[in-house]
């Protein structure tokens, strides 16, 4: 996901466009720059991170008091500086940032070279500056919503145009745009954190709204009539402290030690599940949507309700439910979304197809007035705080939180003898004593494998769920292949790829599974792989089959 900035104010915006990016690197991008407007268009932009970029350009002597920013993560065309954002005309008088895919690009750009224009780079942004250019005789509003009209895919787009120096245009569809209010200025990005440490007043953009920003205020307006359209500012209650690192090396490990909190917090939406309980319960079917971590714990909701409550659950990976569920989905449905942002496109999209035939639609997220929370029937909040770090770690386990919570209420009301919700009190003290005890361990496990290309997780019945976030967590953050298994399938394929010295995780929790699972360790063994393995406290016979054991306080079998 790119990062984007706009700001128009009373200071001088490269300082504080190039701030923003800082706060925006955590998204990861392979180039940046910046456009602003002071009598004609400034623009700076190069391949590389921004300290690189710094030490080649001067960035923040750039003059004016309206710019755009951006940080890229190469889709359409490699990294490069030809490539890296803002784009511009042909003129070089409007620049454009975007983050998104504009899926017609190709016919759009022959049309345009056909009439005359001249393209610099191998990206799809380009051709939105050069449709705002073709269309320049309706003024910079007119001919950007023209140019929206004509694009197909995904954008939050930002423009300027030195023609037109004292606004900033904006326009959403499938993907991520904020605007921030602050004192005589105002923002537009793809994530709260560029702005927050200047203001908390947020506006959030809608699918098919665009906008324009001056000195004097916002205004947006629907794309297909061009009405102006009302909006609301919401005050966010996260400090920029909260969103800073805290001391810590990275926004990871920081947010990896603020999970006993945040599933403290999270533990407040107890009223708010009640009511999504009593609403699911009316529903004959029910499926779960999400992407990544979302969906790894959207999984767990098959073993908890389906053992507990007899309450049947697909869960689906969003980008694939119109090809599946949505040819049976109907008013006879229950469908929950799971989103840390509350705007994952697959997600809203799949959202919106349910609502469509008629089915109730619940959400779990951690943004309050984001928009899943605003189109589906009901929503419940994880107040996981911010999230800052990609590799999402207290999304999943305050989104557990509210599943096992959940569960528990549609327990009560069937009349069933399950209550997670005392046990859940007790799991950030027991988090943080994990967190304490491991932390030599673990360094000592990353310097024996970081060189290694592979490793695989295992886990059986509730546990598979957590070995697929394993692997996630292992690859997205390391770029090192990473799977994880039902480790009953080992015999029907993955068992090939273990050869000695394999890094191989295996969850063995002493539960149901835990015979078979020790059958699957045995198997691994018996190829020569390192086995590291994480089981219950009174676990003593794992030890003796590898040295490499964390030991993890029990409450439950299916709280591990």
């Amino acid at each position: 996901m790119c990062g984007i900035i706009g700001y128009v104010g009373t200071q001088r915006a490269a300082p504080i466009i190039w701030d923003a990016l800082r706060h925006l690197e955590y998204r990861g991008y392979d180039s940046a720059g910046i456009a602003t407007i002071s009598g004609s268009l400034k623009l700076v932009k190069d391949q590389g991170k921004l300290d690189e970029i710094a030490q080649k350009h001067d960035f923040e002597a750039i003059e004016g008091q309206i710019g755009i920013g951006h940080t890229r993560w190469a889709t359409h065309g490699p990294p490069s500086q030809i490539n890296a954002h803002p784009h511009t005309d042909c003129s070089d008088s409007i620049a454009v940032i975007h983050n998104g895919i504009i899926e017609n690009y190709a016919s759009l750009k022959d049309e345009l070279q056909e009439k005359g224009h001249k393209f610099k780079s191998e990206t799809d942004t380009e051709v939105v500056a050069h449709l705002i250019e073709e269309y320049k005789d309706d003024g910079l509003e007119g001919a950007f919503r023209k140019a929206l009209e004509r694009i197909e895919g995904s954008f939050a787009l930002v423009v300027l145009d030195a023609k037109e120096p004292d606004k900033i245009l904006i326009a959403r569809h499938f993907s991520p745009l904020v605007l921030g209010v602050g004192n005589d200025e105002y923002f537009a990005a793809s994530d709260i954190p560029a702005f927050l440490h200047r203001t908390n007043k947020v506006v959030y953009v809608q699918d098919g709204q665009y906008g324009v920003l001056s000195k004097d205020g916002i205004k947006l307006k629907s794309i297909s009539d061009g009405s102006e359209i009302k909006y609301e500012v919401t005050e966010i209650k996260w400090s920029s402290e909260m969103a800073e690192k805290g001391g810590y090396d990275h926004f990871t490990l920081k947010e990896i030690h603020e999970q006993p909190e945040a599933i403290s917090e999270t533990l407040r939406s107890e009223q708010d599940v009640e009511k999504v309980a009593e609403a699911l319960l009316k529903q004959k079917r029910f499926y779960v949507v999400a992407c990544g971590t979302s969906y790894n714990a959207g999984l767990v909701t098959k073993y908890l309700f389906e053992k507990f409550l007899g309450i049947p659950v697909e869960p689906v990976i969003a980008s694939e439910f119109m090809q599946s569920v949505g040819h049976v989905v109907n008013e006879d449905c229950g469908v929950l979304a799971i989103s840390q942002s509350g705007e994952t496109a697959d997600t809203l999209a799949a959202l919106r197809l349910a609502k469509k035939k008629g089915a109730k639609t619940f959400a779990i997220t951690n943004i309050v007035g984001s928009s899943i929370t605003r189109e589906c029937d009901f929503s419940v909040y994880t107040h996981a705080g911010p999230e800052i770090g990609v590799v999402a770690t207290k999304t999943f386990v305050t989104q557990l939180v509210i599943l096992y919570l959940l569960a528990s209420k549609m327990a009560k009301l069937l009349g069933k003898d399950i209550d997670y919700t005392q046990a859940l009190r007790k799991t950030p003290e027991l988090i943080e004593k994990i967190l304490r005890s491991v932390e030599d361990e673990i360094d000592e496990l990353a310097k024996k494998y970081y060189k290694c290309d592979n490793f695989y997780f295992l886990g059986r019945g509730i546990s598979f769920p957590a070995a697929a976030e394993g692997a996630l967590k292992l690859k997205e953050i390391s770029y090192a292949h990473a799977e994880g298994f039902a480790a009953g399938e080992l015999k029907h394929g993955p068992l090939a790829l273990i050869s000695k010295s394999t890094p191989v995780f295996v969850l063995a929790p002493k539960d149901a599974t835990y015979a078979k699972t020790l059958g699957n360790m045995q198997e691994v063994l018996a190829r020569g792989a390192d086995v590291i393995a994480l089981v219950g406290e009174e676990d003593a016979h794992v030890k003796k089959l590898t040295k490499k054991v964390f030991v993890l306080p029990m409450l439950d079998e299916y709280l591990s």
